[in-house]
């Protein structure tokens, strides 16, 4: 039984403390969920939060796009009574119809669904809402513009944007400057042990830049657990719905990092999942890495991992075997 009080950090710029995990909720929705037929329905999902909550968890994030509205809504009605005490974080971009203006970051449809997912939270206002990926076809002046209108207005108090290439995002923050627009203040990345292509130039620029790390993904969809083996055949059902996890990852060369990273969890006698986590948490710049448990067994066991240090040493030996992937992640 976790008794130890959850670690805090400042996030960036914003002045927010948060927990040094984020709940991120992709795994909520439903096995109904078109697409998002590994998820979890209503009362899972609330016990999942309910521990999170007491483990001293209060970042939670999610995205419009999530099991189409229905993460927010689970996420709504779980937190409902005890907002005023949490950071929610919520996310547009991706589609969410098949319409054409149901997609991007045009002043409308980042006005309608910001709208939608406010009522979906139960909520007057979210304390982060991000950019999901970069929209070519509208300026990023215009999306600064929108968003900082919303700032003012009160619907969001900070804004972050998600992975992206590092000359976009620095062409967003100098016109935020240029204008005396809203800085987005957080970049949820995509890294982790099996995906460090980050680490050559948007780490670095964010923390020149005082921008706040909150990388998604850190256990690589489930591949650093360490229940996929080097020539087999996942047989869960994230395996066979979620074909992104496919196509990132089992390559011969992820599986060069993953034994390393299991071998090593046994000789400290943790969890695979625990150990990459704490290799990720112990990363400059790094504020809070969006967990997606689907069980709380499994969230408590990611909890425990705050509590690993590692050596100069264990480190090195863990990052040996990776090699350069192509870029993943930004679309």
């Amino acid at each position: 039984m976790w008794t130890r009080a959850m670690k805090r950090i400042t996030l960036g710029t914003t002045g927010l403390k948060v927990s040094r995990l984020a709940l991120g909720c992709m795994s909520f929705g439903g096995p109904d969920s078109d697409g998002f037929e590994w998820t979890l329905g209503f009362e899972d999902a609330k016990k999942v939060i309910d521990r999170a909550v007491d483990l001293g968890i209060d970042f939670f994030d999610t995205a419009d796009v999530y099991s189409l509205g229905k993460s927010e809504e689970i996420v709504g009605r779980a937190l409902e009574g005890r907002r005023d005490d949490l950071v929610i974080a919520t996310k547009v971009g991706l589609p969410t119809g098949d319409g054409p203006g149901d997609r991007g970051l045009s002043r409308r449809h980042i006005k309608a669904n910001l709208a939608k997912s406010l009522r979906h939270l139960k909520t007057d206002h979210v304390d982060i809402y991000q950019i999901h990926r970069w929209d070519y076809e509208t300026p990023i002046e215009d999306v600064l513009r929108t968003l900082t209108g919303e700032v003012k207005a009160g619907s969001v108090d900070h804004l972050g944007a998600s992975s992206m290439w590092t000359w976009q995002f620095g062409r967003a923050l100098y016109a935020s400057d240029r204008l005396g627009l809203r800085r987005f203040e957080t970049m949820q990345n995509h890294y982790n042990l099996a995906y460090r292509e980050e680490e050559r130039e948007m780490i670095p620029f964010c923390r020149e830049e005082g921008v706040a790390l909150i990388p998604w993904s850190p256990l690589a969809r489930g591949f650093l657990s360490g229940k996929y083996k080097r020539n087999g055949r996942g047989d869960s059902l994230r395996y066979r719905k979620d074909a992104m996890i496919r196509e990132r990852f089992f390559r011969p060369e992820d599986f060069d990092v993953v034994e390393r990273l299991t071998e090593m969890a046994a000789e400290k006698e943790v969890s695979p999942s625990q150990l990459a986590l704490a290799w990720l948490l112990g990363k400059e710049g790094v504020a809070a890495p969006i967990v997606g448990p689907t069980s709380v067994a499994q969230l408590e066991e990611l909890v425990e991992a705050t509590e690993i240090k590692l050596k100069k040493e264990d480190v090195e030996r863990l990052q040996e075997p990776y090699k350069p992937h192509p870029v993943l992640g930004h679309r």
